[in-house]
């Protein structure tokens, strides 16, 4: 078995930083700083955030350098080869409801790990089930100031949530929210929700026992379990419909109006689903309390609504013509068909083509944009007109990448479809702005990351070019 390199390799140093300044270079590994070693991308963080240390460096011929650094709180320009500077740490559970359980075999590696790493609860917000975290974990969140810390609670009942996340230790794991909120670490909640299973009296207790835990807890969603074709031979689980939604909904509106009444908080927050699926308005945008539960999928078509009236504001007609067309998921397609109608009354000359695209590759119950594959767009827009270029979310692509879930890329796309594909960001501004101007190659849209949450439609809208069809 190989024996893990000691220290931190540096890939990359930034042209003029002080790492450079030092002569640092690629290849270059960082031992230890003030003595001690680096554990992580924390520990390097907490150092780097004094006036001065100490950096033991050991050079590719095998020197070693001590370096007293004066950073006056600037970065060193250094990145190392992991982006954690530690191995990424996976999930020891076996959910219930987890989405990669129920993913289809042959796809690439990457798309199976599953992550229960605290520190991408920081770094990119994810949220985690506390089961592979110990008390030195704990101690270094309080000792570094982290937060917010996103938790995946599911429930609070200790026995219930073992069996959701069949881990033994699941329950026990439910203690760190209470070292958490002693030593005021601000915290976010998440409910999966499970119809017969942590719904019902099950969900009145979760929602009661995180309210003690306000206001270091800032917020907590619920949001619905979803369910591809592929779960054969996993739990069974039913999909909420509109009358379980509904009472979802009443459930936790009646402990928002309670909570905000005792704390000035509404707290506890439905997704959006829910509301699509109870075929209800979305709540007003006071209700959000700031969109704090934004990547859950709570609030994002009321914030879309929004910003798209703040960009259509004051603007006028420019008399220009053009013909697009624009996909996206079965949930988005009513609220985009009611955007894209503002858009149009304001500029007549551009004439839209709008298509809901039906998941087949994961199942139709899997209706948001994000979980679309270029297979489905390129079957089902193959014989559509599609105008001079395409518009396409961006919550459909791997971070970073133009790749989509299934592996085609957006060049593939273009080829198939024999027009350009403009990737479209997320904001209602972005909406706006990419229906009236092409993307162009010097303002690129940022590519998202790929999530099981994500941007949901519902109200019907001014008429506009439709030519999908929607099922009832």
């Amino acid at each position: 078995m190989r024996k893990k390199e000691q220290g931190h390799r540096i890939t990359a140093v930034e042209p003029g930083s002080i790492a450079d300044e030092l002569e640092l270079e690629p290849g270059d590994v960082v031992l230890t700083i003030n003595g001690q070693e680096i554990e992580d991308i924390f520990d390097y963080e907490y150092y780097m955030d004094s006036p001065s240390m100490l950096m033991v460096v050991r050079k590719a011929n095998g020197e070693e350098w001590e370096l007293d650094i004066e950073n006056e709180y600037e970065d060193l320009g250094i990145t190392f080869e992991n982006s954690l500077m530690s191995d990424y740490r996976s999930c020891s559970n076996q959910c219930i409801f987890c989405f990669i359980d129920q993913m289809p075999p042959g796809m690439r590696e990457t798309l199976y790990f599953k992550d229960d790493d605290s520190r991408l609860s920081f770094l990119q917000g994810n949220y985690i089930t506390l089961t592979n975290m110990k008390e030195k974990d704990i101690d270094r969140i309080i000792k570094f100031h982290l937060s917010p810390i996103n938790i995946s609670v599911h429930t609070t009942n200790p026995e219930l949530r073992c069996k959701m996340l069949h881990n033994r230790f699941a329950g026990r794991a439910l203690q760190m929210i209470d070292r958490l909120y002693q030593a005021g670490t601000p915290m976010n909640g998440q409910i999966v929700l499970c119809p017969g299973v942590n719904d019902g009296e099950e969900l009145e207790r979760s929602i009661r026992d995180l309210t003690k835990y306000i206001p270091c807890m800032e917020s907590a969603s619920v949001v619905p379990v979803g369910l591809t074709r592929f779960r054969e031979g996993l739990y069974p689980l039913e999909p909420f419909n509109k009358e379980s939604a509904g009472q979802a909904i009443d459930q936790i509106e009646r402990w928002q109006k309670k909570i905000y009444g005792e704390h000035g908080t509404h707290f506890i927050h439905a997704s959006d689903e829910f509301y699509l699926l109870a075929e209800r308005p979305m709540p007003e945008e006071s209700r959000y309390d700031g969109y704090l539960q934004l990547e859950n999928g709570v609030g994002m078509i009321r914030l879309l609504e929004e910003e798209v009236k703040d960009a259509l504001d004051g603007r006028e007609d420019d008399g220009v013509e053009e013909e697009i067309s624009i996909a996206t998921g079965l949930s988005p397609y009513k609220n985009i068909k009611q955007y894209v109608g503002w858009i149009t009354d304001r500029f007549p000359g551009r004439k839209v083509h709008l298509y809901p695209i039906i998941n087949e590759f994961f199942g139709e119950r899997i209706t948001v944009a994000g979980l679309l594959t270029g297979q489905d767009i390129i079957k089902q827009l193959k014989d559509k007109p599609l105008g001079s270029r395409l518009l396409l979310p961006v919550c459909l692509l791997r971070s970073g990448e133009d790749v989509l879930l299934d592996d085609l890329t957006v060049g593939d796309l273009e080829k198939a479809l024999q027009v350009p594909v403009n990737i479209v960001k997320s904001s209602g501004y972005d909406l706006v702005n990419a229906i009236l101007a092409p993307v162009t190659e010097e303002e690129p849209a940022e590519h998202g990351e790929y999530e099981l949450k994500e941007l949901y439609g519902q109200d019907e809208g001014y008429e506009i070019i439709d030519d999908g069809e929607y099922p009832k």
